[in-house]
């Protein structure tokens, strides 16, 4: 049996040297965040007076606050409808993309550029495709003679909303899924084909499989991005006095520590949903070895 390889020498101080800018902001940013966090979670603290200790008193204000406990729900609703959505169709870009089309980099170039343009201006983008009476979507069904319907009411407000989310997540996802079917070697698919495979068969059979390591990549990614929306649904959601018609816990984690100042309970709500993210994590990597093939 093959020995795994490790650095020797040399090798090994050049290791840490290359790893210490990435070990520091891990230290430093998240571990050093999370930490201070988890500090400011016990305390009451204004911004502008001296924190106070308040124990426990900030969980106890979460879990007892409808407003808390119905963003929780929002929020989990939220993740379940774009995660599945976002690997889906992204897989489903890849796939297109992979088959060697003409103009196959702007293609590329085109789904990718929401990835790395402002969130604030797609935001803002989408409140007018949106918009109830000069919006792009309500002009198109007038055409069609259809009468228009308030996106952003309501009723629609939330597939608007994750529609948006999914939009602005596809380029990342595509690429990601992209490289892992450029991985798959061709002789696999030369040899389902000589054996009478179709389409079909060969994406469950080889295609699926092989890059199942990436989809599962790709779910954690959608997972946390999912619970920790926040640009789009500030954008297309936020009405007066710092409310919304689509209040999330990131949303509420905003208000509370930016717009009341509260910052206590705002870490407090936030370090609920570390935990809501690492006990799903724990759950995805239960699964990891029943449903990824490594081999």
């Amino acid at each position: 049996m093959q020995g795994r390889l490790r650095p020797l020498g040399s090798e090994r101080a050049w290791l840490w040297i290359m790893l210490a800018p990435t070990l520091a902001g891990i230290a430093f940013g998240t571990a050093g965040s999370l930490l201070a966090s988890g500090v400011l979670s016990l305390t009451a603290w204004d911004l502008i007076n001296p924190p106070s200790w308040a124990g426990l008193g900030n969980y106890a204000r979460c879990l007892g606050d409808p407003k808390f406990l119905a963003a929780v729900r929002v929020t989990l609703r939220f993740a379940a409808l774009y995660v599945p959505l976002c690997v889906a169709l992204s897989l489903a870009l890849a796939l297109l993309l992979n088959r060697g089309l003409r103009g196959q980099g702007f293609f590329r170039a085109m789904f990718f550029a929401p990835s790395i343009t402002s969130a604030v201006a797609i935001g803002l983008v989408f409140t007018w495709i949106y918009a109830k009476d000069e919006g792009l979507l309500n002009r198109l069904l007038q055409v069609l003679g259809l009468r228009p319907v308030n996106w952003l009411g309501e009723g629609a407000i939330f597939y608007a909303v994750t529609i948006a989310n999914v939009w602005g997540a596809l380029g990342e996802g595509m690429i990601v899924l992209l490289a892992g079917l450029k991985a798959v070697p061709a002789t696999y698919y030369e040899a389902a084909t000589i054996d009478g495979a179709g389409g079909a068969r060969k994406f469950f059979r080889i295609t699926l499989p092989l890059i199942s390591p990436t989809i599962f990549f790709q779910v954690i990614i959608a997972t946390v991005n999912g619970l920790q929306a926040f640009e789009y649904i500030y954008m297309l959601t936020r009405r007066s006095q710092g409310e919304s018609t689509m209040a999330t816990v990131v949303y509420l984690i905003y208000r509370n520590g930016f717009r009341w100042f509260s910052m206590g309970l705002a870490s407090a709500q936030a370090m609920i949903l570390a935990a809501v993210i690492v006990l799903l994590m724990l759950a995805y990597f239960r699964l990891e070895k029943r449903l990824v093939v490594y081999d």
